[in-house]
């Protein structure tokens, strides 16, 4: 058999903790690194495999909840849970694993996370690709990315709920197999390959808000989600497509559901700063992305949401 040793991750992913992990693993002399549980482990690990040497390095979700697992990214953040910087390696998990009966044990808000998280994939990608920006390697998207982000969307939408309701009672069906095939593997290769935009710029503004942090990854990226739509006015029939699936499924659709109070001018425009700094992903739009445009987006987005969720949308 092998020899291995058990550690415990601290519960962010920051440098300071990936760099921890990395000399732990260089003191045992480790080839493998296997990093089992949700998003901000697997980054942290993937970093420390990556930092103690190019070990292999083994991505073995516990939860559906992010696309990070297959991926070359890591998404690195302060001690206080804000957004610091994304970070890459050379090379993806040598194997990436999943037992979806662990799956189905896990909460339903983990799930739920992950279908916002996956959502947004597809949105994003046509995005990037509408305005001939690179995609997140820096190249330029492919056919075959674009349409694995739109298979993703497509079975989120048809598979998503049942796959909420086989996780409430914890048991493993068709459509929960299809949507942590989606959740984990389309929608990894979807945004690495087709590209990131404002969805994912608006989930780091966020995080610039501390009350942010209980919330998931996906249920911000959610929000951003809605925040994108608005933002390249699109048509009032998709708009109101994934509000439905994410009031159906229990993602948030206003910053109230974030914790964000709308009113709160100062803090949407901290948000709105945050998402469009230099770099971020907001600037992959085939039009011109800044703070006051952002603002105004954030805003008439949380109002489409509520009058969504009221039933009075126009």
């Amino acid at each position: 058999g092998y020899e291995y040793s058990l550690m415990d991750f601290g519960g962010i992913a920051t440098n300071a903790e990936a760099c921890r992990i990395a000399d732990e693993v260089a003191r045992m002399g480790a080839g493998t690194v296997v990093a089992a549980g949700g998003g901000q482990t697997i980054d942290a690990c993937r970093l420390a495999a990556h930092l103690s040497g190019g070990c292999d390095f083994v991505s073995c979700p516990s939860i559906a909840s992010t696309d990070a697992p297959c991926s070359t990214l890591c998404v690195m953040y302060r001690e206080d849970r804000s957004f610091e910087e994304y970070r890459f390696v050379m090379r993806h998990p040598t194997l990436v694993l999943v037992d979806t009966s662990l799956v189905a044990q896990a909460p339903r808000r983990m799930l739920v996370g992950g279908l916002g998280d996956a959502l947004a994939t597809w949105y994003e990608a046509r995005s990037v690709r509408d305005a001939h920006s690179p995609n997140f390697l820096g190249g330029a998207p492919t056919e075959t990315s674009t349409a694995l982000a739109r298979l993703c969307r497509d079975i989120l939408l048809e598979d998503g709920p049942a796959a909420v309701q086989s996780v409430d009672c914890s048991v493993v069906t068709p459509a929960l197999e299809r949507v942590v095939e989606a959740n984990t593997l389309l929608s990894g290769l979807g945004f690495e390959s087709g590209g990131l935009c404002v969805a994912h710029s608006v989930h780091n503004g966020l995080t610039s808000q501390p009350i942010c942090a209980e919330y998931t990854h996906g249920e911000k990226v959610a929000f951003g989600l809605v925040t994108q739509l608005i933002l390249e006015g699109r048509q009032v029939p998709e708009v109101d497509a994934v509000l439905k699936f994410c009031v159906k499924v229990g993602l948030p659709v206003t910053l109230e559901e974030v914790g964000v109070d709308v009113s709160n001018e100062r803090a949407v425009r901290e948000i709105a700063e945050r998402a469009t700094a230099e770099g971020e992903s907001s600037h992959r739009e085939p039009f011109e992305v800044n703070a006051d445009n952002l603002f105004d987006a954030i805003k008439a987005a949380d109002r489409r949401g509520a009058l969504y969720k009221q039933g009075k949308a126009i």
